[in-house]
């Protein structure tokens, strides 16, 4: 075990405070000291220590309680951590952080095993709202049905007469209306369909109720834009909640939009969460016209990424593949209208600009689309340190997967789908695709940064179930007991790093936090169970004990 002695916070001290070592000695204390403790710095040789100090929301010390001990003061709060294991604060690469806020109020339809049950759901939300209110959310998926036909319409017409409705699949690339939401769009057999998008019809022609991807925009652009309040409850409900999992960072990918919303949550003193927010791709123009260059903000709120869409997703089967589905040898997915059009026009310009660019990709033709147009920055715009990032990445030729390492393209990856899209992805994609998906070990050993995040409300936000997931790949209907394409597992130790040093370097932010060390910011978690010696089929059973942002305890179990 290395350890950090004192007399490193004593050359941090004087360095920052421009004190005399005597009158430094003398004068300071910390704010929290944590004794008795199985401290995993994820530092670069993973030492691992007893005891820390924080002083002002950073790690000002590190090593045994010797080292420590100075630094309690009367006002020092001094926490025996019960040889728990401590580890940096997990960050959340891919979240929908207003979304997952908003479904915590919402019905919930995840789980529902039958159309009988989603019905029935439905139903008793229904009688809960007054009439007109929108029911939305939902995260369903028809993968949980046999057989899995996809909900319709005239499924929920008679339990929501008064009330339109427009629940998503939980993967968000389709969702379900009823028929007061159509009408209310003016949706009807002669609606078209639209470039990136399907309306699904019956034999007659008839919208069944389904629309996916950017068909969905008839229906969005009548709902009903959510009060500010109504968004600041969410959001604080939502930093709660990811206060009680161990996220201490998220990387809201649809949050450029609810930035305003975070800042007031933060004025109030109720933002737990650090946030890094995402505008739409196009607006990159907004951000150009003002002459902003990279990310700003504080350490708690920052924007400056963008987010954009190649494809869909393979539950939707709108994932755009080079080859037909299994199922329906009809498509090869779907790619967003801009892809062939703007797209790669958009990215050059937003990256001459200094921003951080994020873009959505699922099938394998979508990936290598991306790696095709990010392998064309470093030419048109010159060699720097870009940090281009594809979001999902889950399905990659072999031949493109160690373009990843070579082009110093960040894979933003979200394990929990692992073992979620396992239990069917089977029957859409040959073995040979299958090879590539979620390519964790190969992506790592040709040089690939792994950022790891949840895609909540898509899939669930807790960190520990994506570190099993990883870790494990046993598929939710444990049908894969040693794992579903278990030469991709990682260690124990590879999928924390993806949680917190991989998504902080993923954001700029990797000599901030990531890791417990000197100096970085005093994000903390306290595990239930030491996941690194455990089994690791018993990941998914630990829990967060404490949650510490910024020096502060901001969840505490009790």
């Amino acid at each position: 075990m290395r350890i950090r002695p004192l007399s490193s916070l004593i050359v941090l001290a004087i360095l920052s405070a421009g004190l005399p070592f005597g009158a430094l000695a003398r004068s300071v204390s910390a704010d929290i000291v944590i004794n008795n403790a199985n401290i995993r710095t994820m530092d670069a040789s993973r030492t691992v220590v007893r005891s820390l100090a924080i002083l002002n929301g950073r790690i000002v010390a590190l090593g045994a309680e010797s080292d420590t001990k100075p630094l309690i003061g009367p006002s020092t709060k001094v926490i025996d951590a019960g040889g728990k294991t401590i580890v940096p604060g997990f960050n959340d690469a891919h979240v929908h952080f207003m979304e997952t806020g908003m479904q915590l109020s919402s019905v919930d339809l995840r789980d529902a095993k039958t159309p009988q049950e989603f019905v029935s759901r439905i139903a008793a939300f229904a009688k809960k709202l007054p009439k007109g209110r929108w029911i939305l959310g939902g995260q369903w998926d028809h993968e949980n049905w046999t057989p899995n036909d996809l909900p319709t319409a005239a499924m929920i017409d008679a339990v929501t007469p008064d009330n339109p409705v427009f629940v998503n699949r939980l993967d968000g690339h389709m969702s379900l209306a009823n028929s007061l939401a159509m009408r209310l769009a003016g949706v009807s057999r002669d609606t078209k369909d639209v470039d990136g998008g399907v309306i699904v019809r019956n034999a007659a022609g008839d919208p069944t109720g389904i629309f996916k991807d950017a068909a969905q925009a008839y229906i969005e652009k009548v709902i009903p834009e959510a009060p500010f309040e109504q968004k600041l409850e969410a959001a604080k409900a939502m930093s709660d909640y990811a206060a009680s999992l161990g996220v201490t960072s998220a990387q809201d990918m649809s949050g450029g939009r609810d930035v305003g919303v975070y800042q007031e949550l933060l004025r109030q003193g109720k933002l737990n969460t650090r946030i890094y927010g995402c505008s739409p791709l196009a607006d990159y123009k907004r951000w150009s016209n003002t002459g902003i260059h990279y990310a700003f903000g504080s350490a708690m709120l920052r924007v400056g990424c963008l987010k954009g869409y190649t494809d869909g997703s393979l539950g939707s089967t709108t994932a755009w593949f080079f080859d037909p589905y299994l199922d329906d040898p009809t498509t090869s997915g779907l790619p967003m209208a801009d892809v062939m059009t703007t797209m790669k026009s958009d990215i050059i310009a937003a990256d001459k600009a200094g921003l951080q660019i994020n873009i959505h990709a699922i099938g394998d033709r979508a990936n290598a689309t991306i790696l095709d147009y990010y392998a064309d920055l470093d030419r048109t715009n010159g060699p720097r340190d870009r940090r281009s990032r594809i979001e999902h990445a889950q399905h990659l030729r072999q031949q493109d997967i160690a373009r990843f390492g070579r082009q110093k393209v960040i894979a933003s990856m979200q394990p929990f789908h692992v073992i979620d899209d396992g239990r069917w992805a089977w029957k859409r994609l040959d073995e040979k695709r299958l090879k590539g998906t979620y390519a964790f070990r190969t992506l790592l050993d040709t040089g690939a940064v792994l950022a790891f995040g949840s895609d909540s409300p898509v899939a669930p936000l807790d960190p520990l179930q994506g570190i099993y997931a990883a870790v494990t790949r046993r598929t939710l209907d444990n049908k894969n007991p040693s794992g579903w394409i278990p030469e991709q597992k990682i260690s124990v130790d590879e999928a924390v790093r993806a949680f917190t040093y991989g998504s902080a370097y993923a954001e700029f932010q990797e000599n901030e936090k990531g890791s417990i060390e000197i100096g970085r910011l005093a994000d903390l978690v306290i595990l239930s169970d030491d996941i690194f010696v455990i089994e690791p089929v018993k990941i998914k059973d630990v829990t967060v004990l404490k949650t510490i942002v910024d020096g502060r305890v901001v969840f505490e179990r009790k």
